[in-house]
């Protein structure tokens, strides 16, 4: 196929030849003698994203790993020599036949040595789209046959929540698999959506997963339309979609909680808080009201309270509460919200709120959780369970909260409090991570650079040299989406479709599944990890096991020749679904899966762990830095480390469409022109930002969309040290985790608080070293 022979936006759904899904999106790859020309999205998309055109210089880029490499340090010296330093050897190039032999022997050697628990394959990340190229699930089914491994749970995106809800509400994965309440619901009957943390679309461009279809800007255009009004609550302006001219209230970063509590208190003091719903579907609010009101502990969480700590006039809370009790109301709490210190709170405080109003369960109201940080939240075109890659059982019971890996390095052995229990960090002597980039994910990079020295062995599947290849021992080149063939489906989108393969491996990348196979024969387990079965026939299984399960629930599937030639859409539900409905109805027959199946508002539960910093009611708590905090005095902006517009995470950062959104050549600082003048800096100007915990470079923007006082930097940038190896050195690209708090949200979930975060910033008037984010390292020939 040429590129002359297909015309941009005008791809059929039902021919999937040259078809691709990514977790931005569907698109139809052009290619010309075995290049990539173009990737054009699928006709059934009418919001396409354009992070794909990363994907189009990326594939040959001069930074894709061709052979299997060797710290050289490490080939040298051994496992337990220490040579050299991570992050700065040069690297060697070896055979698969020396890489298979050297990673089975290592793996083999920590197992008799010191045991599985010494094996670290949490292996955090998205990695791309494919159900069976699934990055997570081939080295988990791979390390549960090697006799397990330590694991870690949650996620970095919502982690305190995913612990908080299952007391107090509904899981969250409930609600991301069909259970929240849809958009034609908000569409057809809210009245007014008051979101804390805003609706960013650019978050909306991406599903775990893969997506079918872009929906979220068009059905919040859909409900503006039809009049409902919009309240974004953020320090940012940006995070909802212009045409919905919403009302802005910048928020001071941090106190979010403080607000809802003032909220809640208004509606107490003015009667306007449901007491039936209250009694009925929810346990503890009398627990609660002696706090809000102020009889514990002397202080009425009134509006006047919450003014002060938001730095919002105390009416205009006041006015919000009684139109929230006067108007259908959806309220909306983004991911980001509890990623920040005692983050638990502001979700607990979000239901809270929205209960006392009493409209959950009703068309258009109630509470959500994420609206716009997916695509896929709300957007319920046919959910089904999908079958998976098989994993099997984990022998081995030992994890840690995901975002606390630094801590299991730095300190084996300490205790740790999680979710109502206690544990102890395991001594992990190797880690092996495919499909993400904790050089990308994790907060404090120098604390996590140092944490990173101790393990004996780090191996890694890459196809690119990204901050984690550059900081490991064994580097394994891996394929990219666009050089194997894979199965789209995802439990929250309905399009299911062939992924083609369109072009040939480069160099000498193999599917993770071809590397794990021949790994697992040197340790005579290859027959059970493979199954009998190559990548054709996994594909295959994995279709006709998702098809036996749509005949018993009554979706008749078409045969795997027809889905490999045409695709499959999975039947719409045939009305809009509303959270909880079947619960507001008779809450007898429907419980909750809480321990007392109702809404929990006071939890005993939670109250019986005894944790200081989250106990059985939501409550304020002061963040670990925020512009309240006296060390603002030192560093005075608060800094706002959300996702990126041009990549996922840092997916590709060395793309075209990433690179052509940097300022400088490094990742952008947006500032208020406010606090650029006091420091005498200009748009488009170097600086400088920095705290206690590390600096880095970033290019500057100016906004008059961001709050006072408030900065934002996105995730994403390479990490690119001016002293690859050494602690403390600055990042030249702007990577933001240099500069974020490494300290778990409280004791109940441990999850990232990212968002409590304060910096300063000064101009950089000097020669800048060039950044290096994107060079292969020294590679040395054997």
């Amino acid at each position: 196929m040429t590129e002359t022979e297909i015309e941009p936006g005008h791809i059929r759904a039902g021919n999937t030849a040259n078809l691709t899904v990514t977790h931005w999106g569907a698109y139809r790859a052009v290619t010309r003698d075995g290049r990539l020309i173009d990737l054009v999205p699928v006709e059934t998309d009418d919001d396409p994203s354009p992070i794909s055109k990363n994907m189009i210089d990326t594939l040959d880029a001069s930074n894709r790993i061709s052979r299997p490499m060797v710290r050289r340090g490490f080939l040298e010296g051994g496992a337990k020599a220490r040579s050299g330093v991570r992050g700065a050897d040069p690297f060697v190039e070896i055979d698969w036949d020396q890489a298979e032999t050297l990673v089975a022997n290592e793996l083999a050697r920590v197992k008799r040595e010191h045991g599985n628990e010494a094996i670290f394959a949490g292996s955090y990340g998205w990695a791309s789209a494919g159900r069976f190229h699934h990055a997570q699930s081939q080295i988990h089914r791979f390390m549960k046959l090697h006799g397990g491994y330590v694991d870690s749970v949650n996620t970095y995106s919502f982690g305190a929540d995913e612990v908080i809800l299952p007391h107090v509400f509904v899981d969250h994965w409930a609600m991301m698999g069909g259970a929240a309440t849809s958009w034609p619901s908000i569409v057809q009957n809210s009245e007014l959506v008051v979101s804390f943390g805003g609706l960013p679309l650019k978050n909306a461009q991406v599903s775990n997963g893969g997506t079918g279809r872009h929906v979220q800007r068009g059905y919040m255009r859909a409900a503006r339309a039809r009049g409902v009004r919009f309240v974004n609550i953020s320090p940012l302006r940006g995070d909802r979609d212009d045409e919905l001219n919403a009302e802005w209230i910048a928020v001071r970063p941090g106190s979010d909680v403080a607000l809802m509590l003032g909220l809640a208190h208004t509606l107490v003091a003015s009667a306007l808080h449901d007491h039936s719903f209250l009694e009925r579907y929810c346990v503890g609010f009398e627990r609660f009201m002696p706090y809000l009101m102020g009889t514990t502990d002397g202080q009425p969480k009134d509006v006047e309270w919450a003014a002060a700590i938001t730095e919002l006039p105390a009416e205009q809370i006041r006015t919000l509460a009684r139109d929230m009790a006067a108007r259908r109301t959806m309220i909306t709490a983004s991911w980001s919200l509890q990623r920040s210190d005692h983050g638990e709170q502001s979700w607990w405080m979000a239901l809270t709120l929205a209960a006392m109003l009493g409209q959950i369960g009703l068309l258009g109201g109630g509470v959500g959780f994420g609206y716009s940080s997916e695509n896929a939240y709300g957007n319920h075109t046919g959910c089904f369970p999908w079958t998976a890659l098989p994993q099997g059982e984990n022998p081995v019971k030992r994890f840690i909260p995901v975002a606390r890996i630094a801590d299991m390095l730095l300190n084996p052995g300490d205790s740790f409090d999680y979710n109502g229990a206690s544990y102890t960090y395991p001594d992990v002597r190797l880690v092996y991570w495919i499909g993400g980039n904790p050089f990308h994910h994790h907060q404090d990079l120098n604390r996590l650079l140092r944490a990173w020295q101790r393990p004996q062995t780090i191996i890694v599947h890459e196809p690119w040299w990204n901050p984690l290849a550059k900081h490991a021992d064994i580097v394994l080149p891996a394929t990219t989406t666009l050089e194997r063939n894979d199965l789209f489906c995802t439990p929250i989108d309905g399009y299911a479709w062939p992924m083609k393969q369109v072009v040939e491996p480069r160099g000498a990348a193999r599917n993770d599944f071809d590397i794990f196979t021949g790994i697992a024969h040197r340790l005579g387990i290859g027959e059970a990890f493979t199954g009998g079965r190559n990548e054709a026939s996994w594909i295959r299984f994995l279709y006709e096991e998702s098809a036996r399960r749509g005949r018993e629930r009554g979706i008749e599937f078409p045969s795997f020749e027809a889905f490999w030639e045409n695709g499959f859409v999975v039947p719409p539900p045939e009305k809009p679904q509303v959270l909880l409905e079947g619960y507001r109805a008779d809450p007898a027959a429907s419980p909750l899966d809480t321990p007392s199946g109702r809404i929990e508002i006071f939890s005993e539960t939670i109250e019986s762990f005894g944790y200081p910093d989250c106990r059985g009611h939501p409550m304020w708590f002061e963040p670990a830095e925020w512009l309240g905090a006296p060390a603002a005095n030192e560093h005075p902006l608060h800094l706002v480390s959300n996702q990126p517009r041009t990549k996922l995470h840092s997916q590709m950062d060395h793309g075209a469409y990433s690179r052509g959104d940097k300022v400088c050549g490094r990742e952008a600082i947006t500032m208020n022109p406010a606090d650029a003048a006091q420091r005498g800096i200009g748009d488009g100007d170097l600086v400088r930002v920095f705290n206690r915990r590390g600096a880095c470079f970033a290019g500057v923007r100016l906004s008059a969309g961001i709050r006072v006082g408030v900065v934002q930097m996105a995730t994403g940038a390479w990490y690119d040290p001016a002293e690859p190896g050494h602690i403390g050195s600055v990042c030249k690209h702007g990577n933001v985790n240099v500069l974020t708090l490494d300290k778990g949200t409280s004791r109940l979930a441990q999850a990232c608080a990212a968002n409590a975060c304060l910096v300063e910033v000064e101009r950089w008037d000097e020669p800048a070293p060039p950044t290096t984010a994107f060079d292969p390292p020294e590679i040395l020939k054997t």
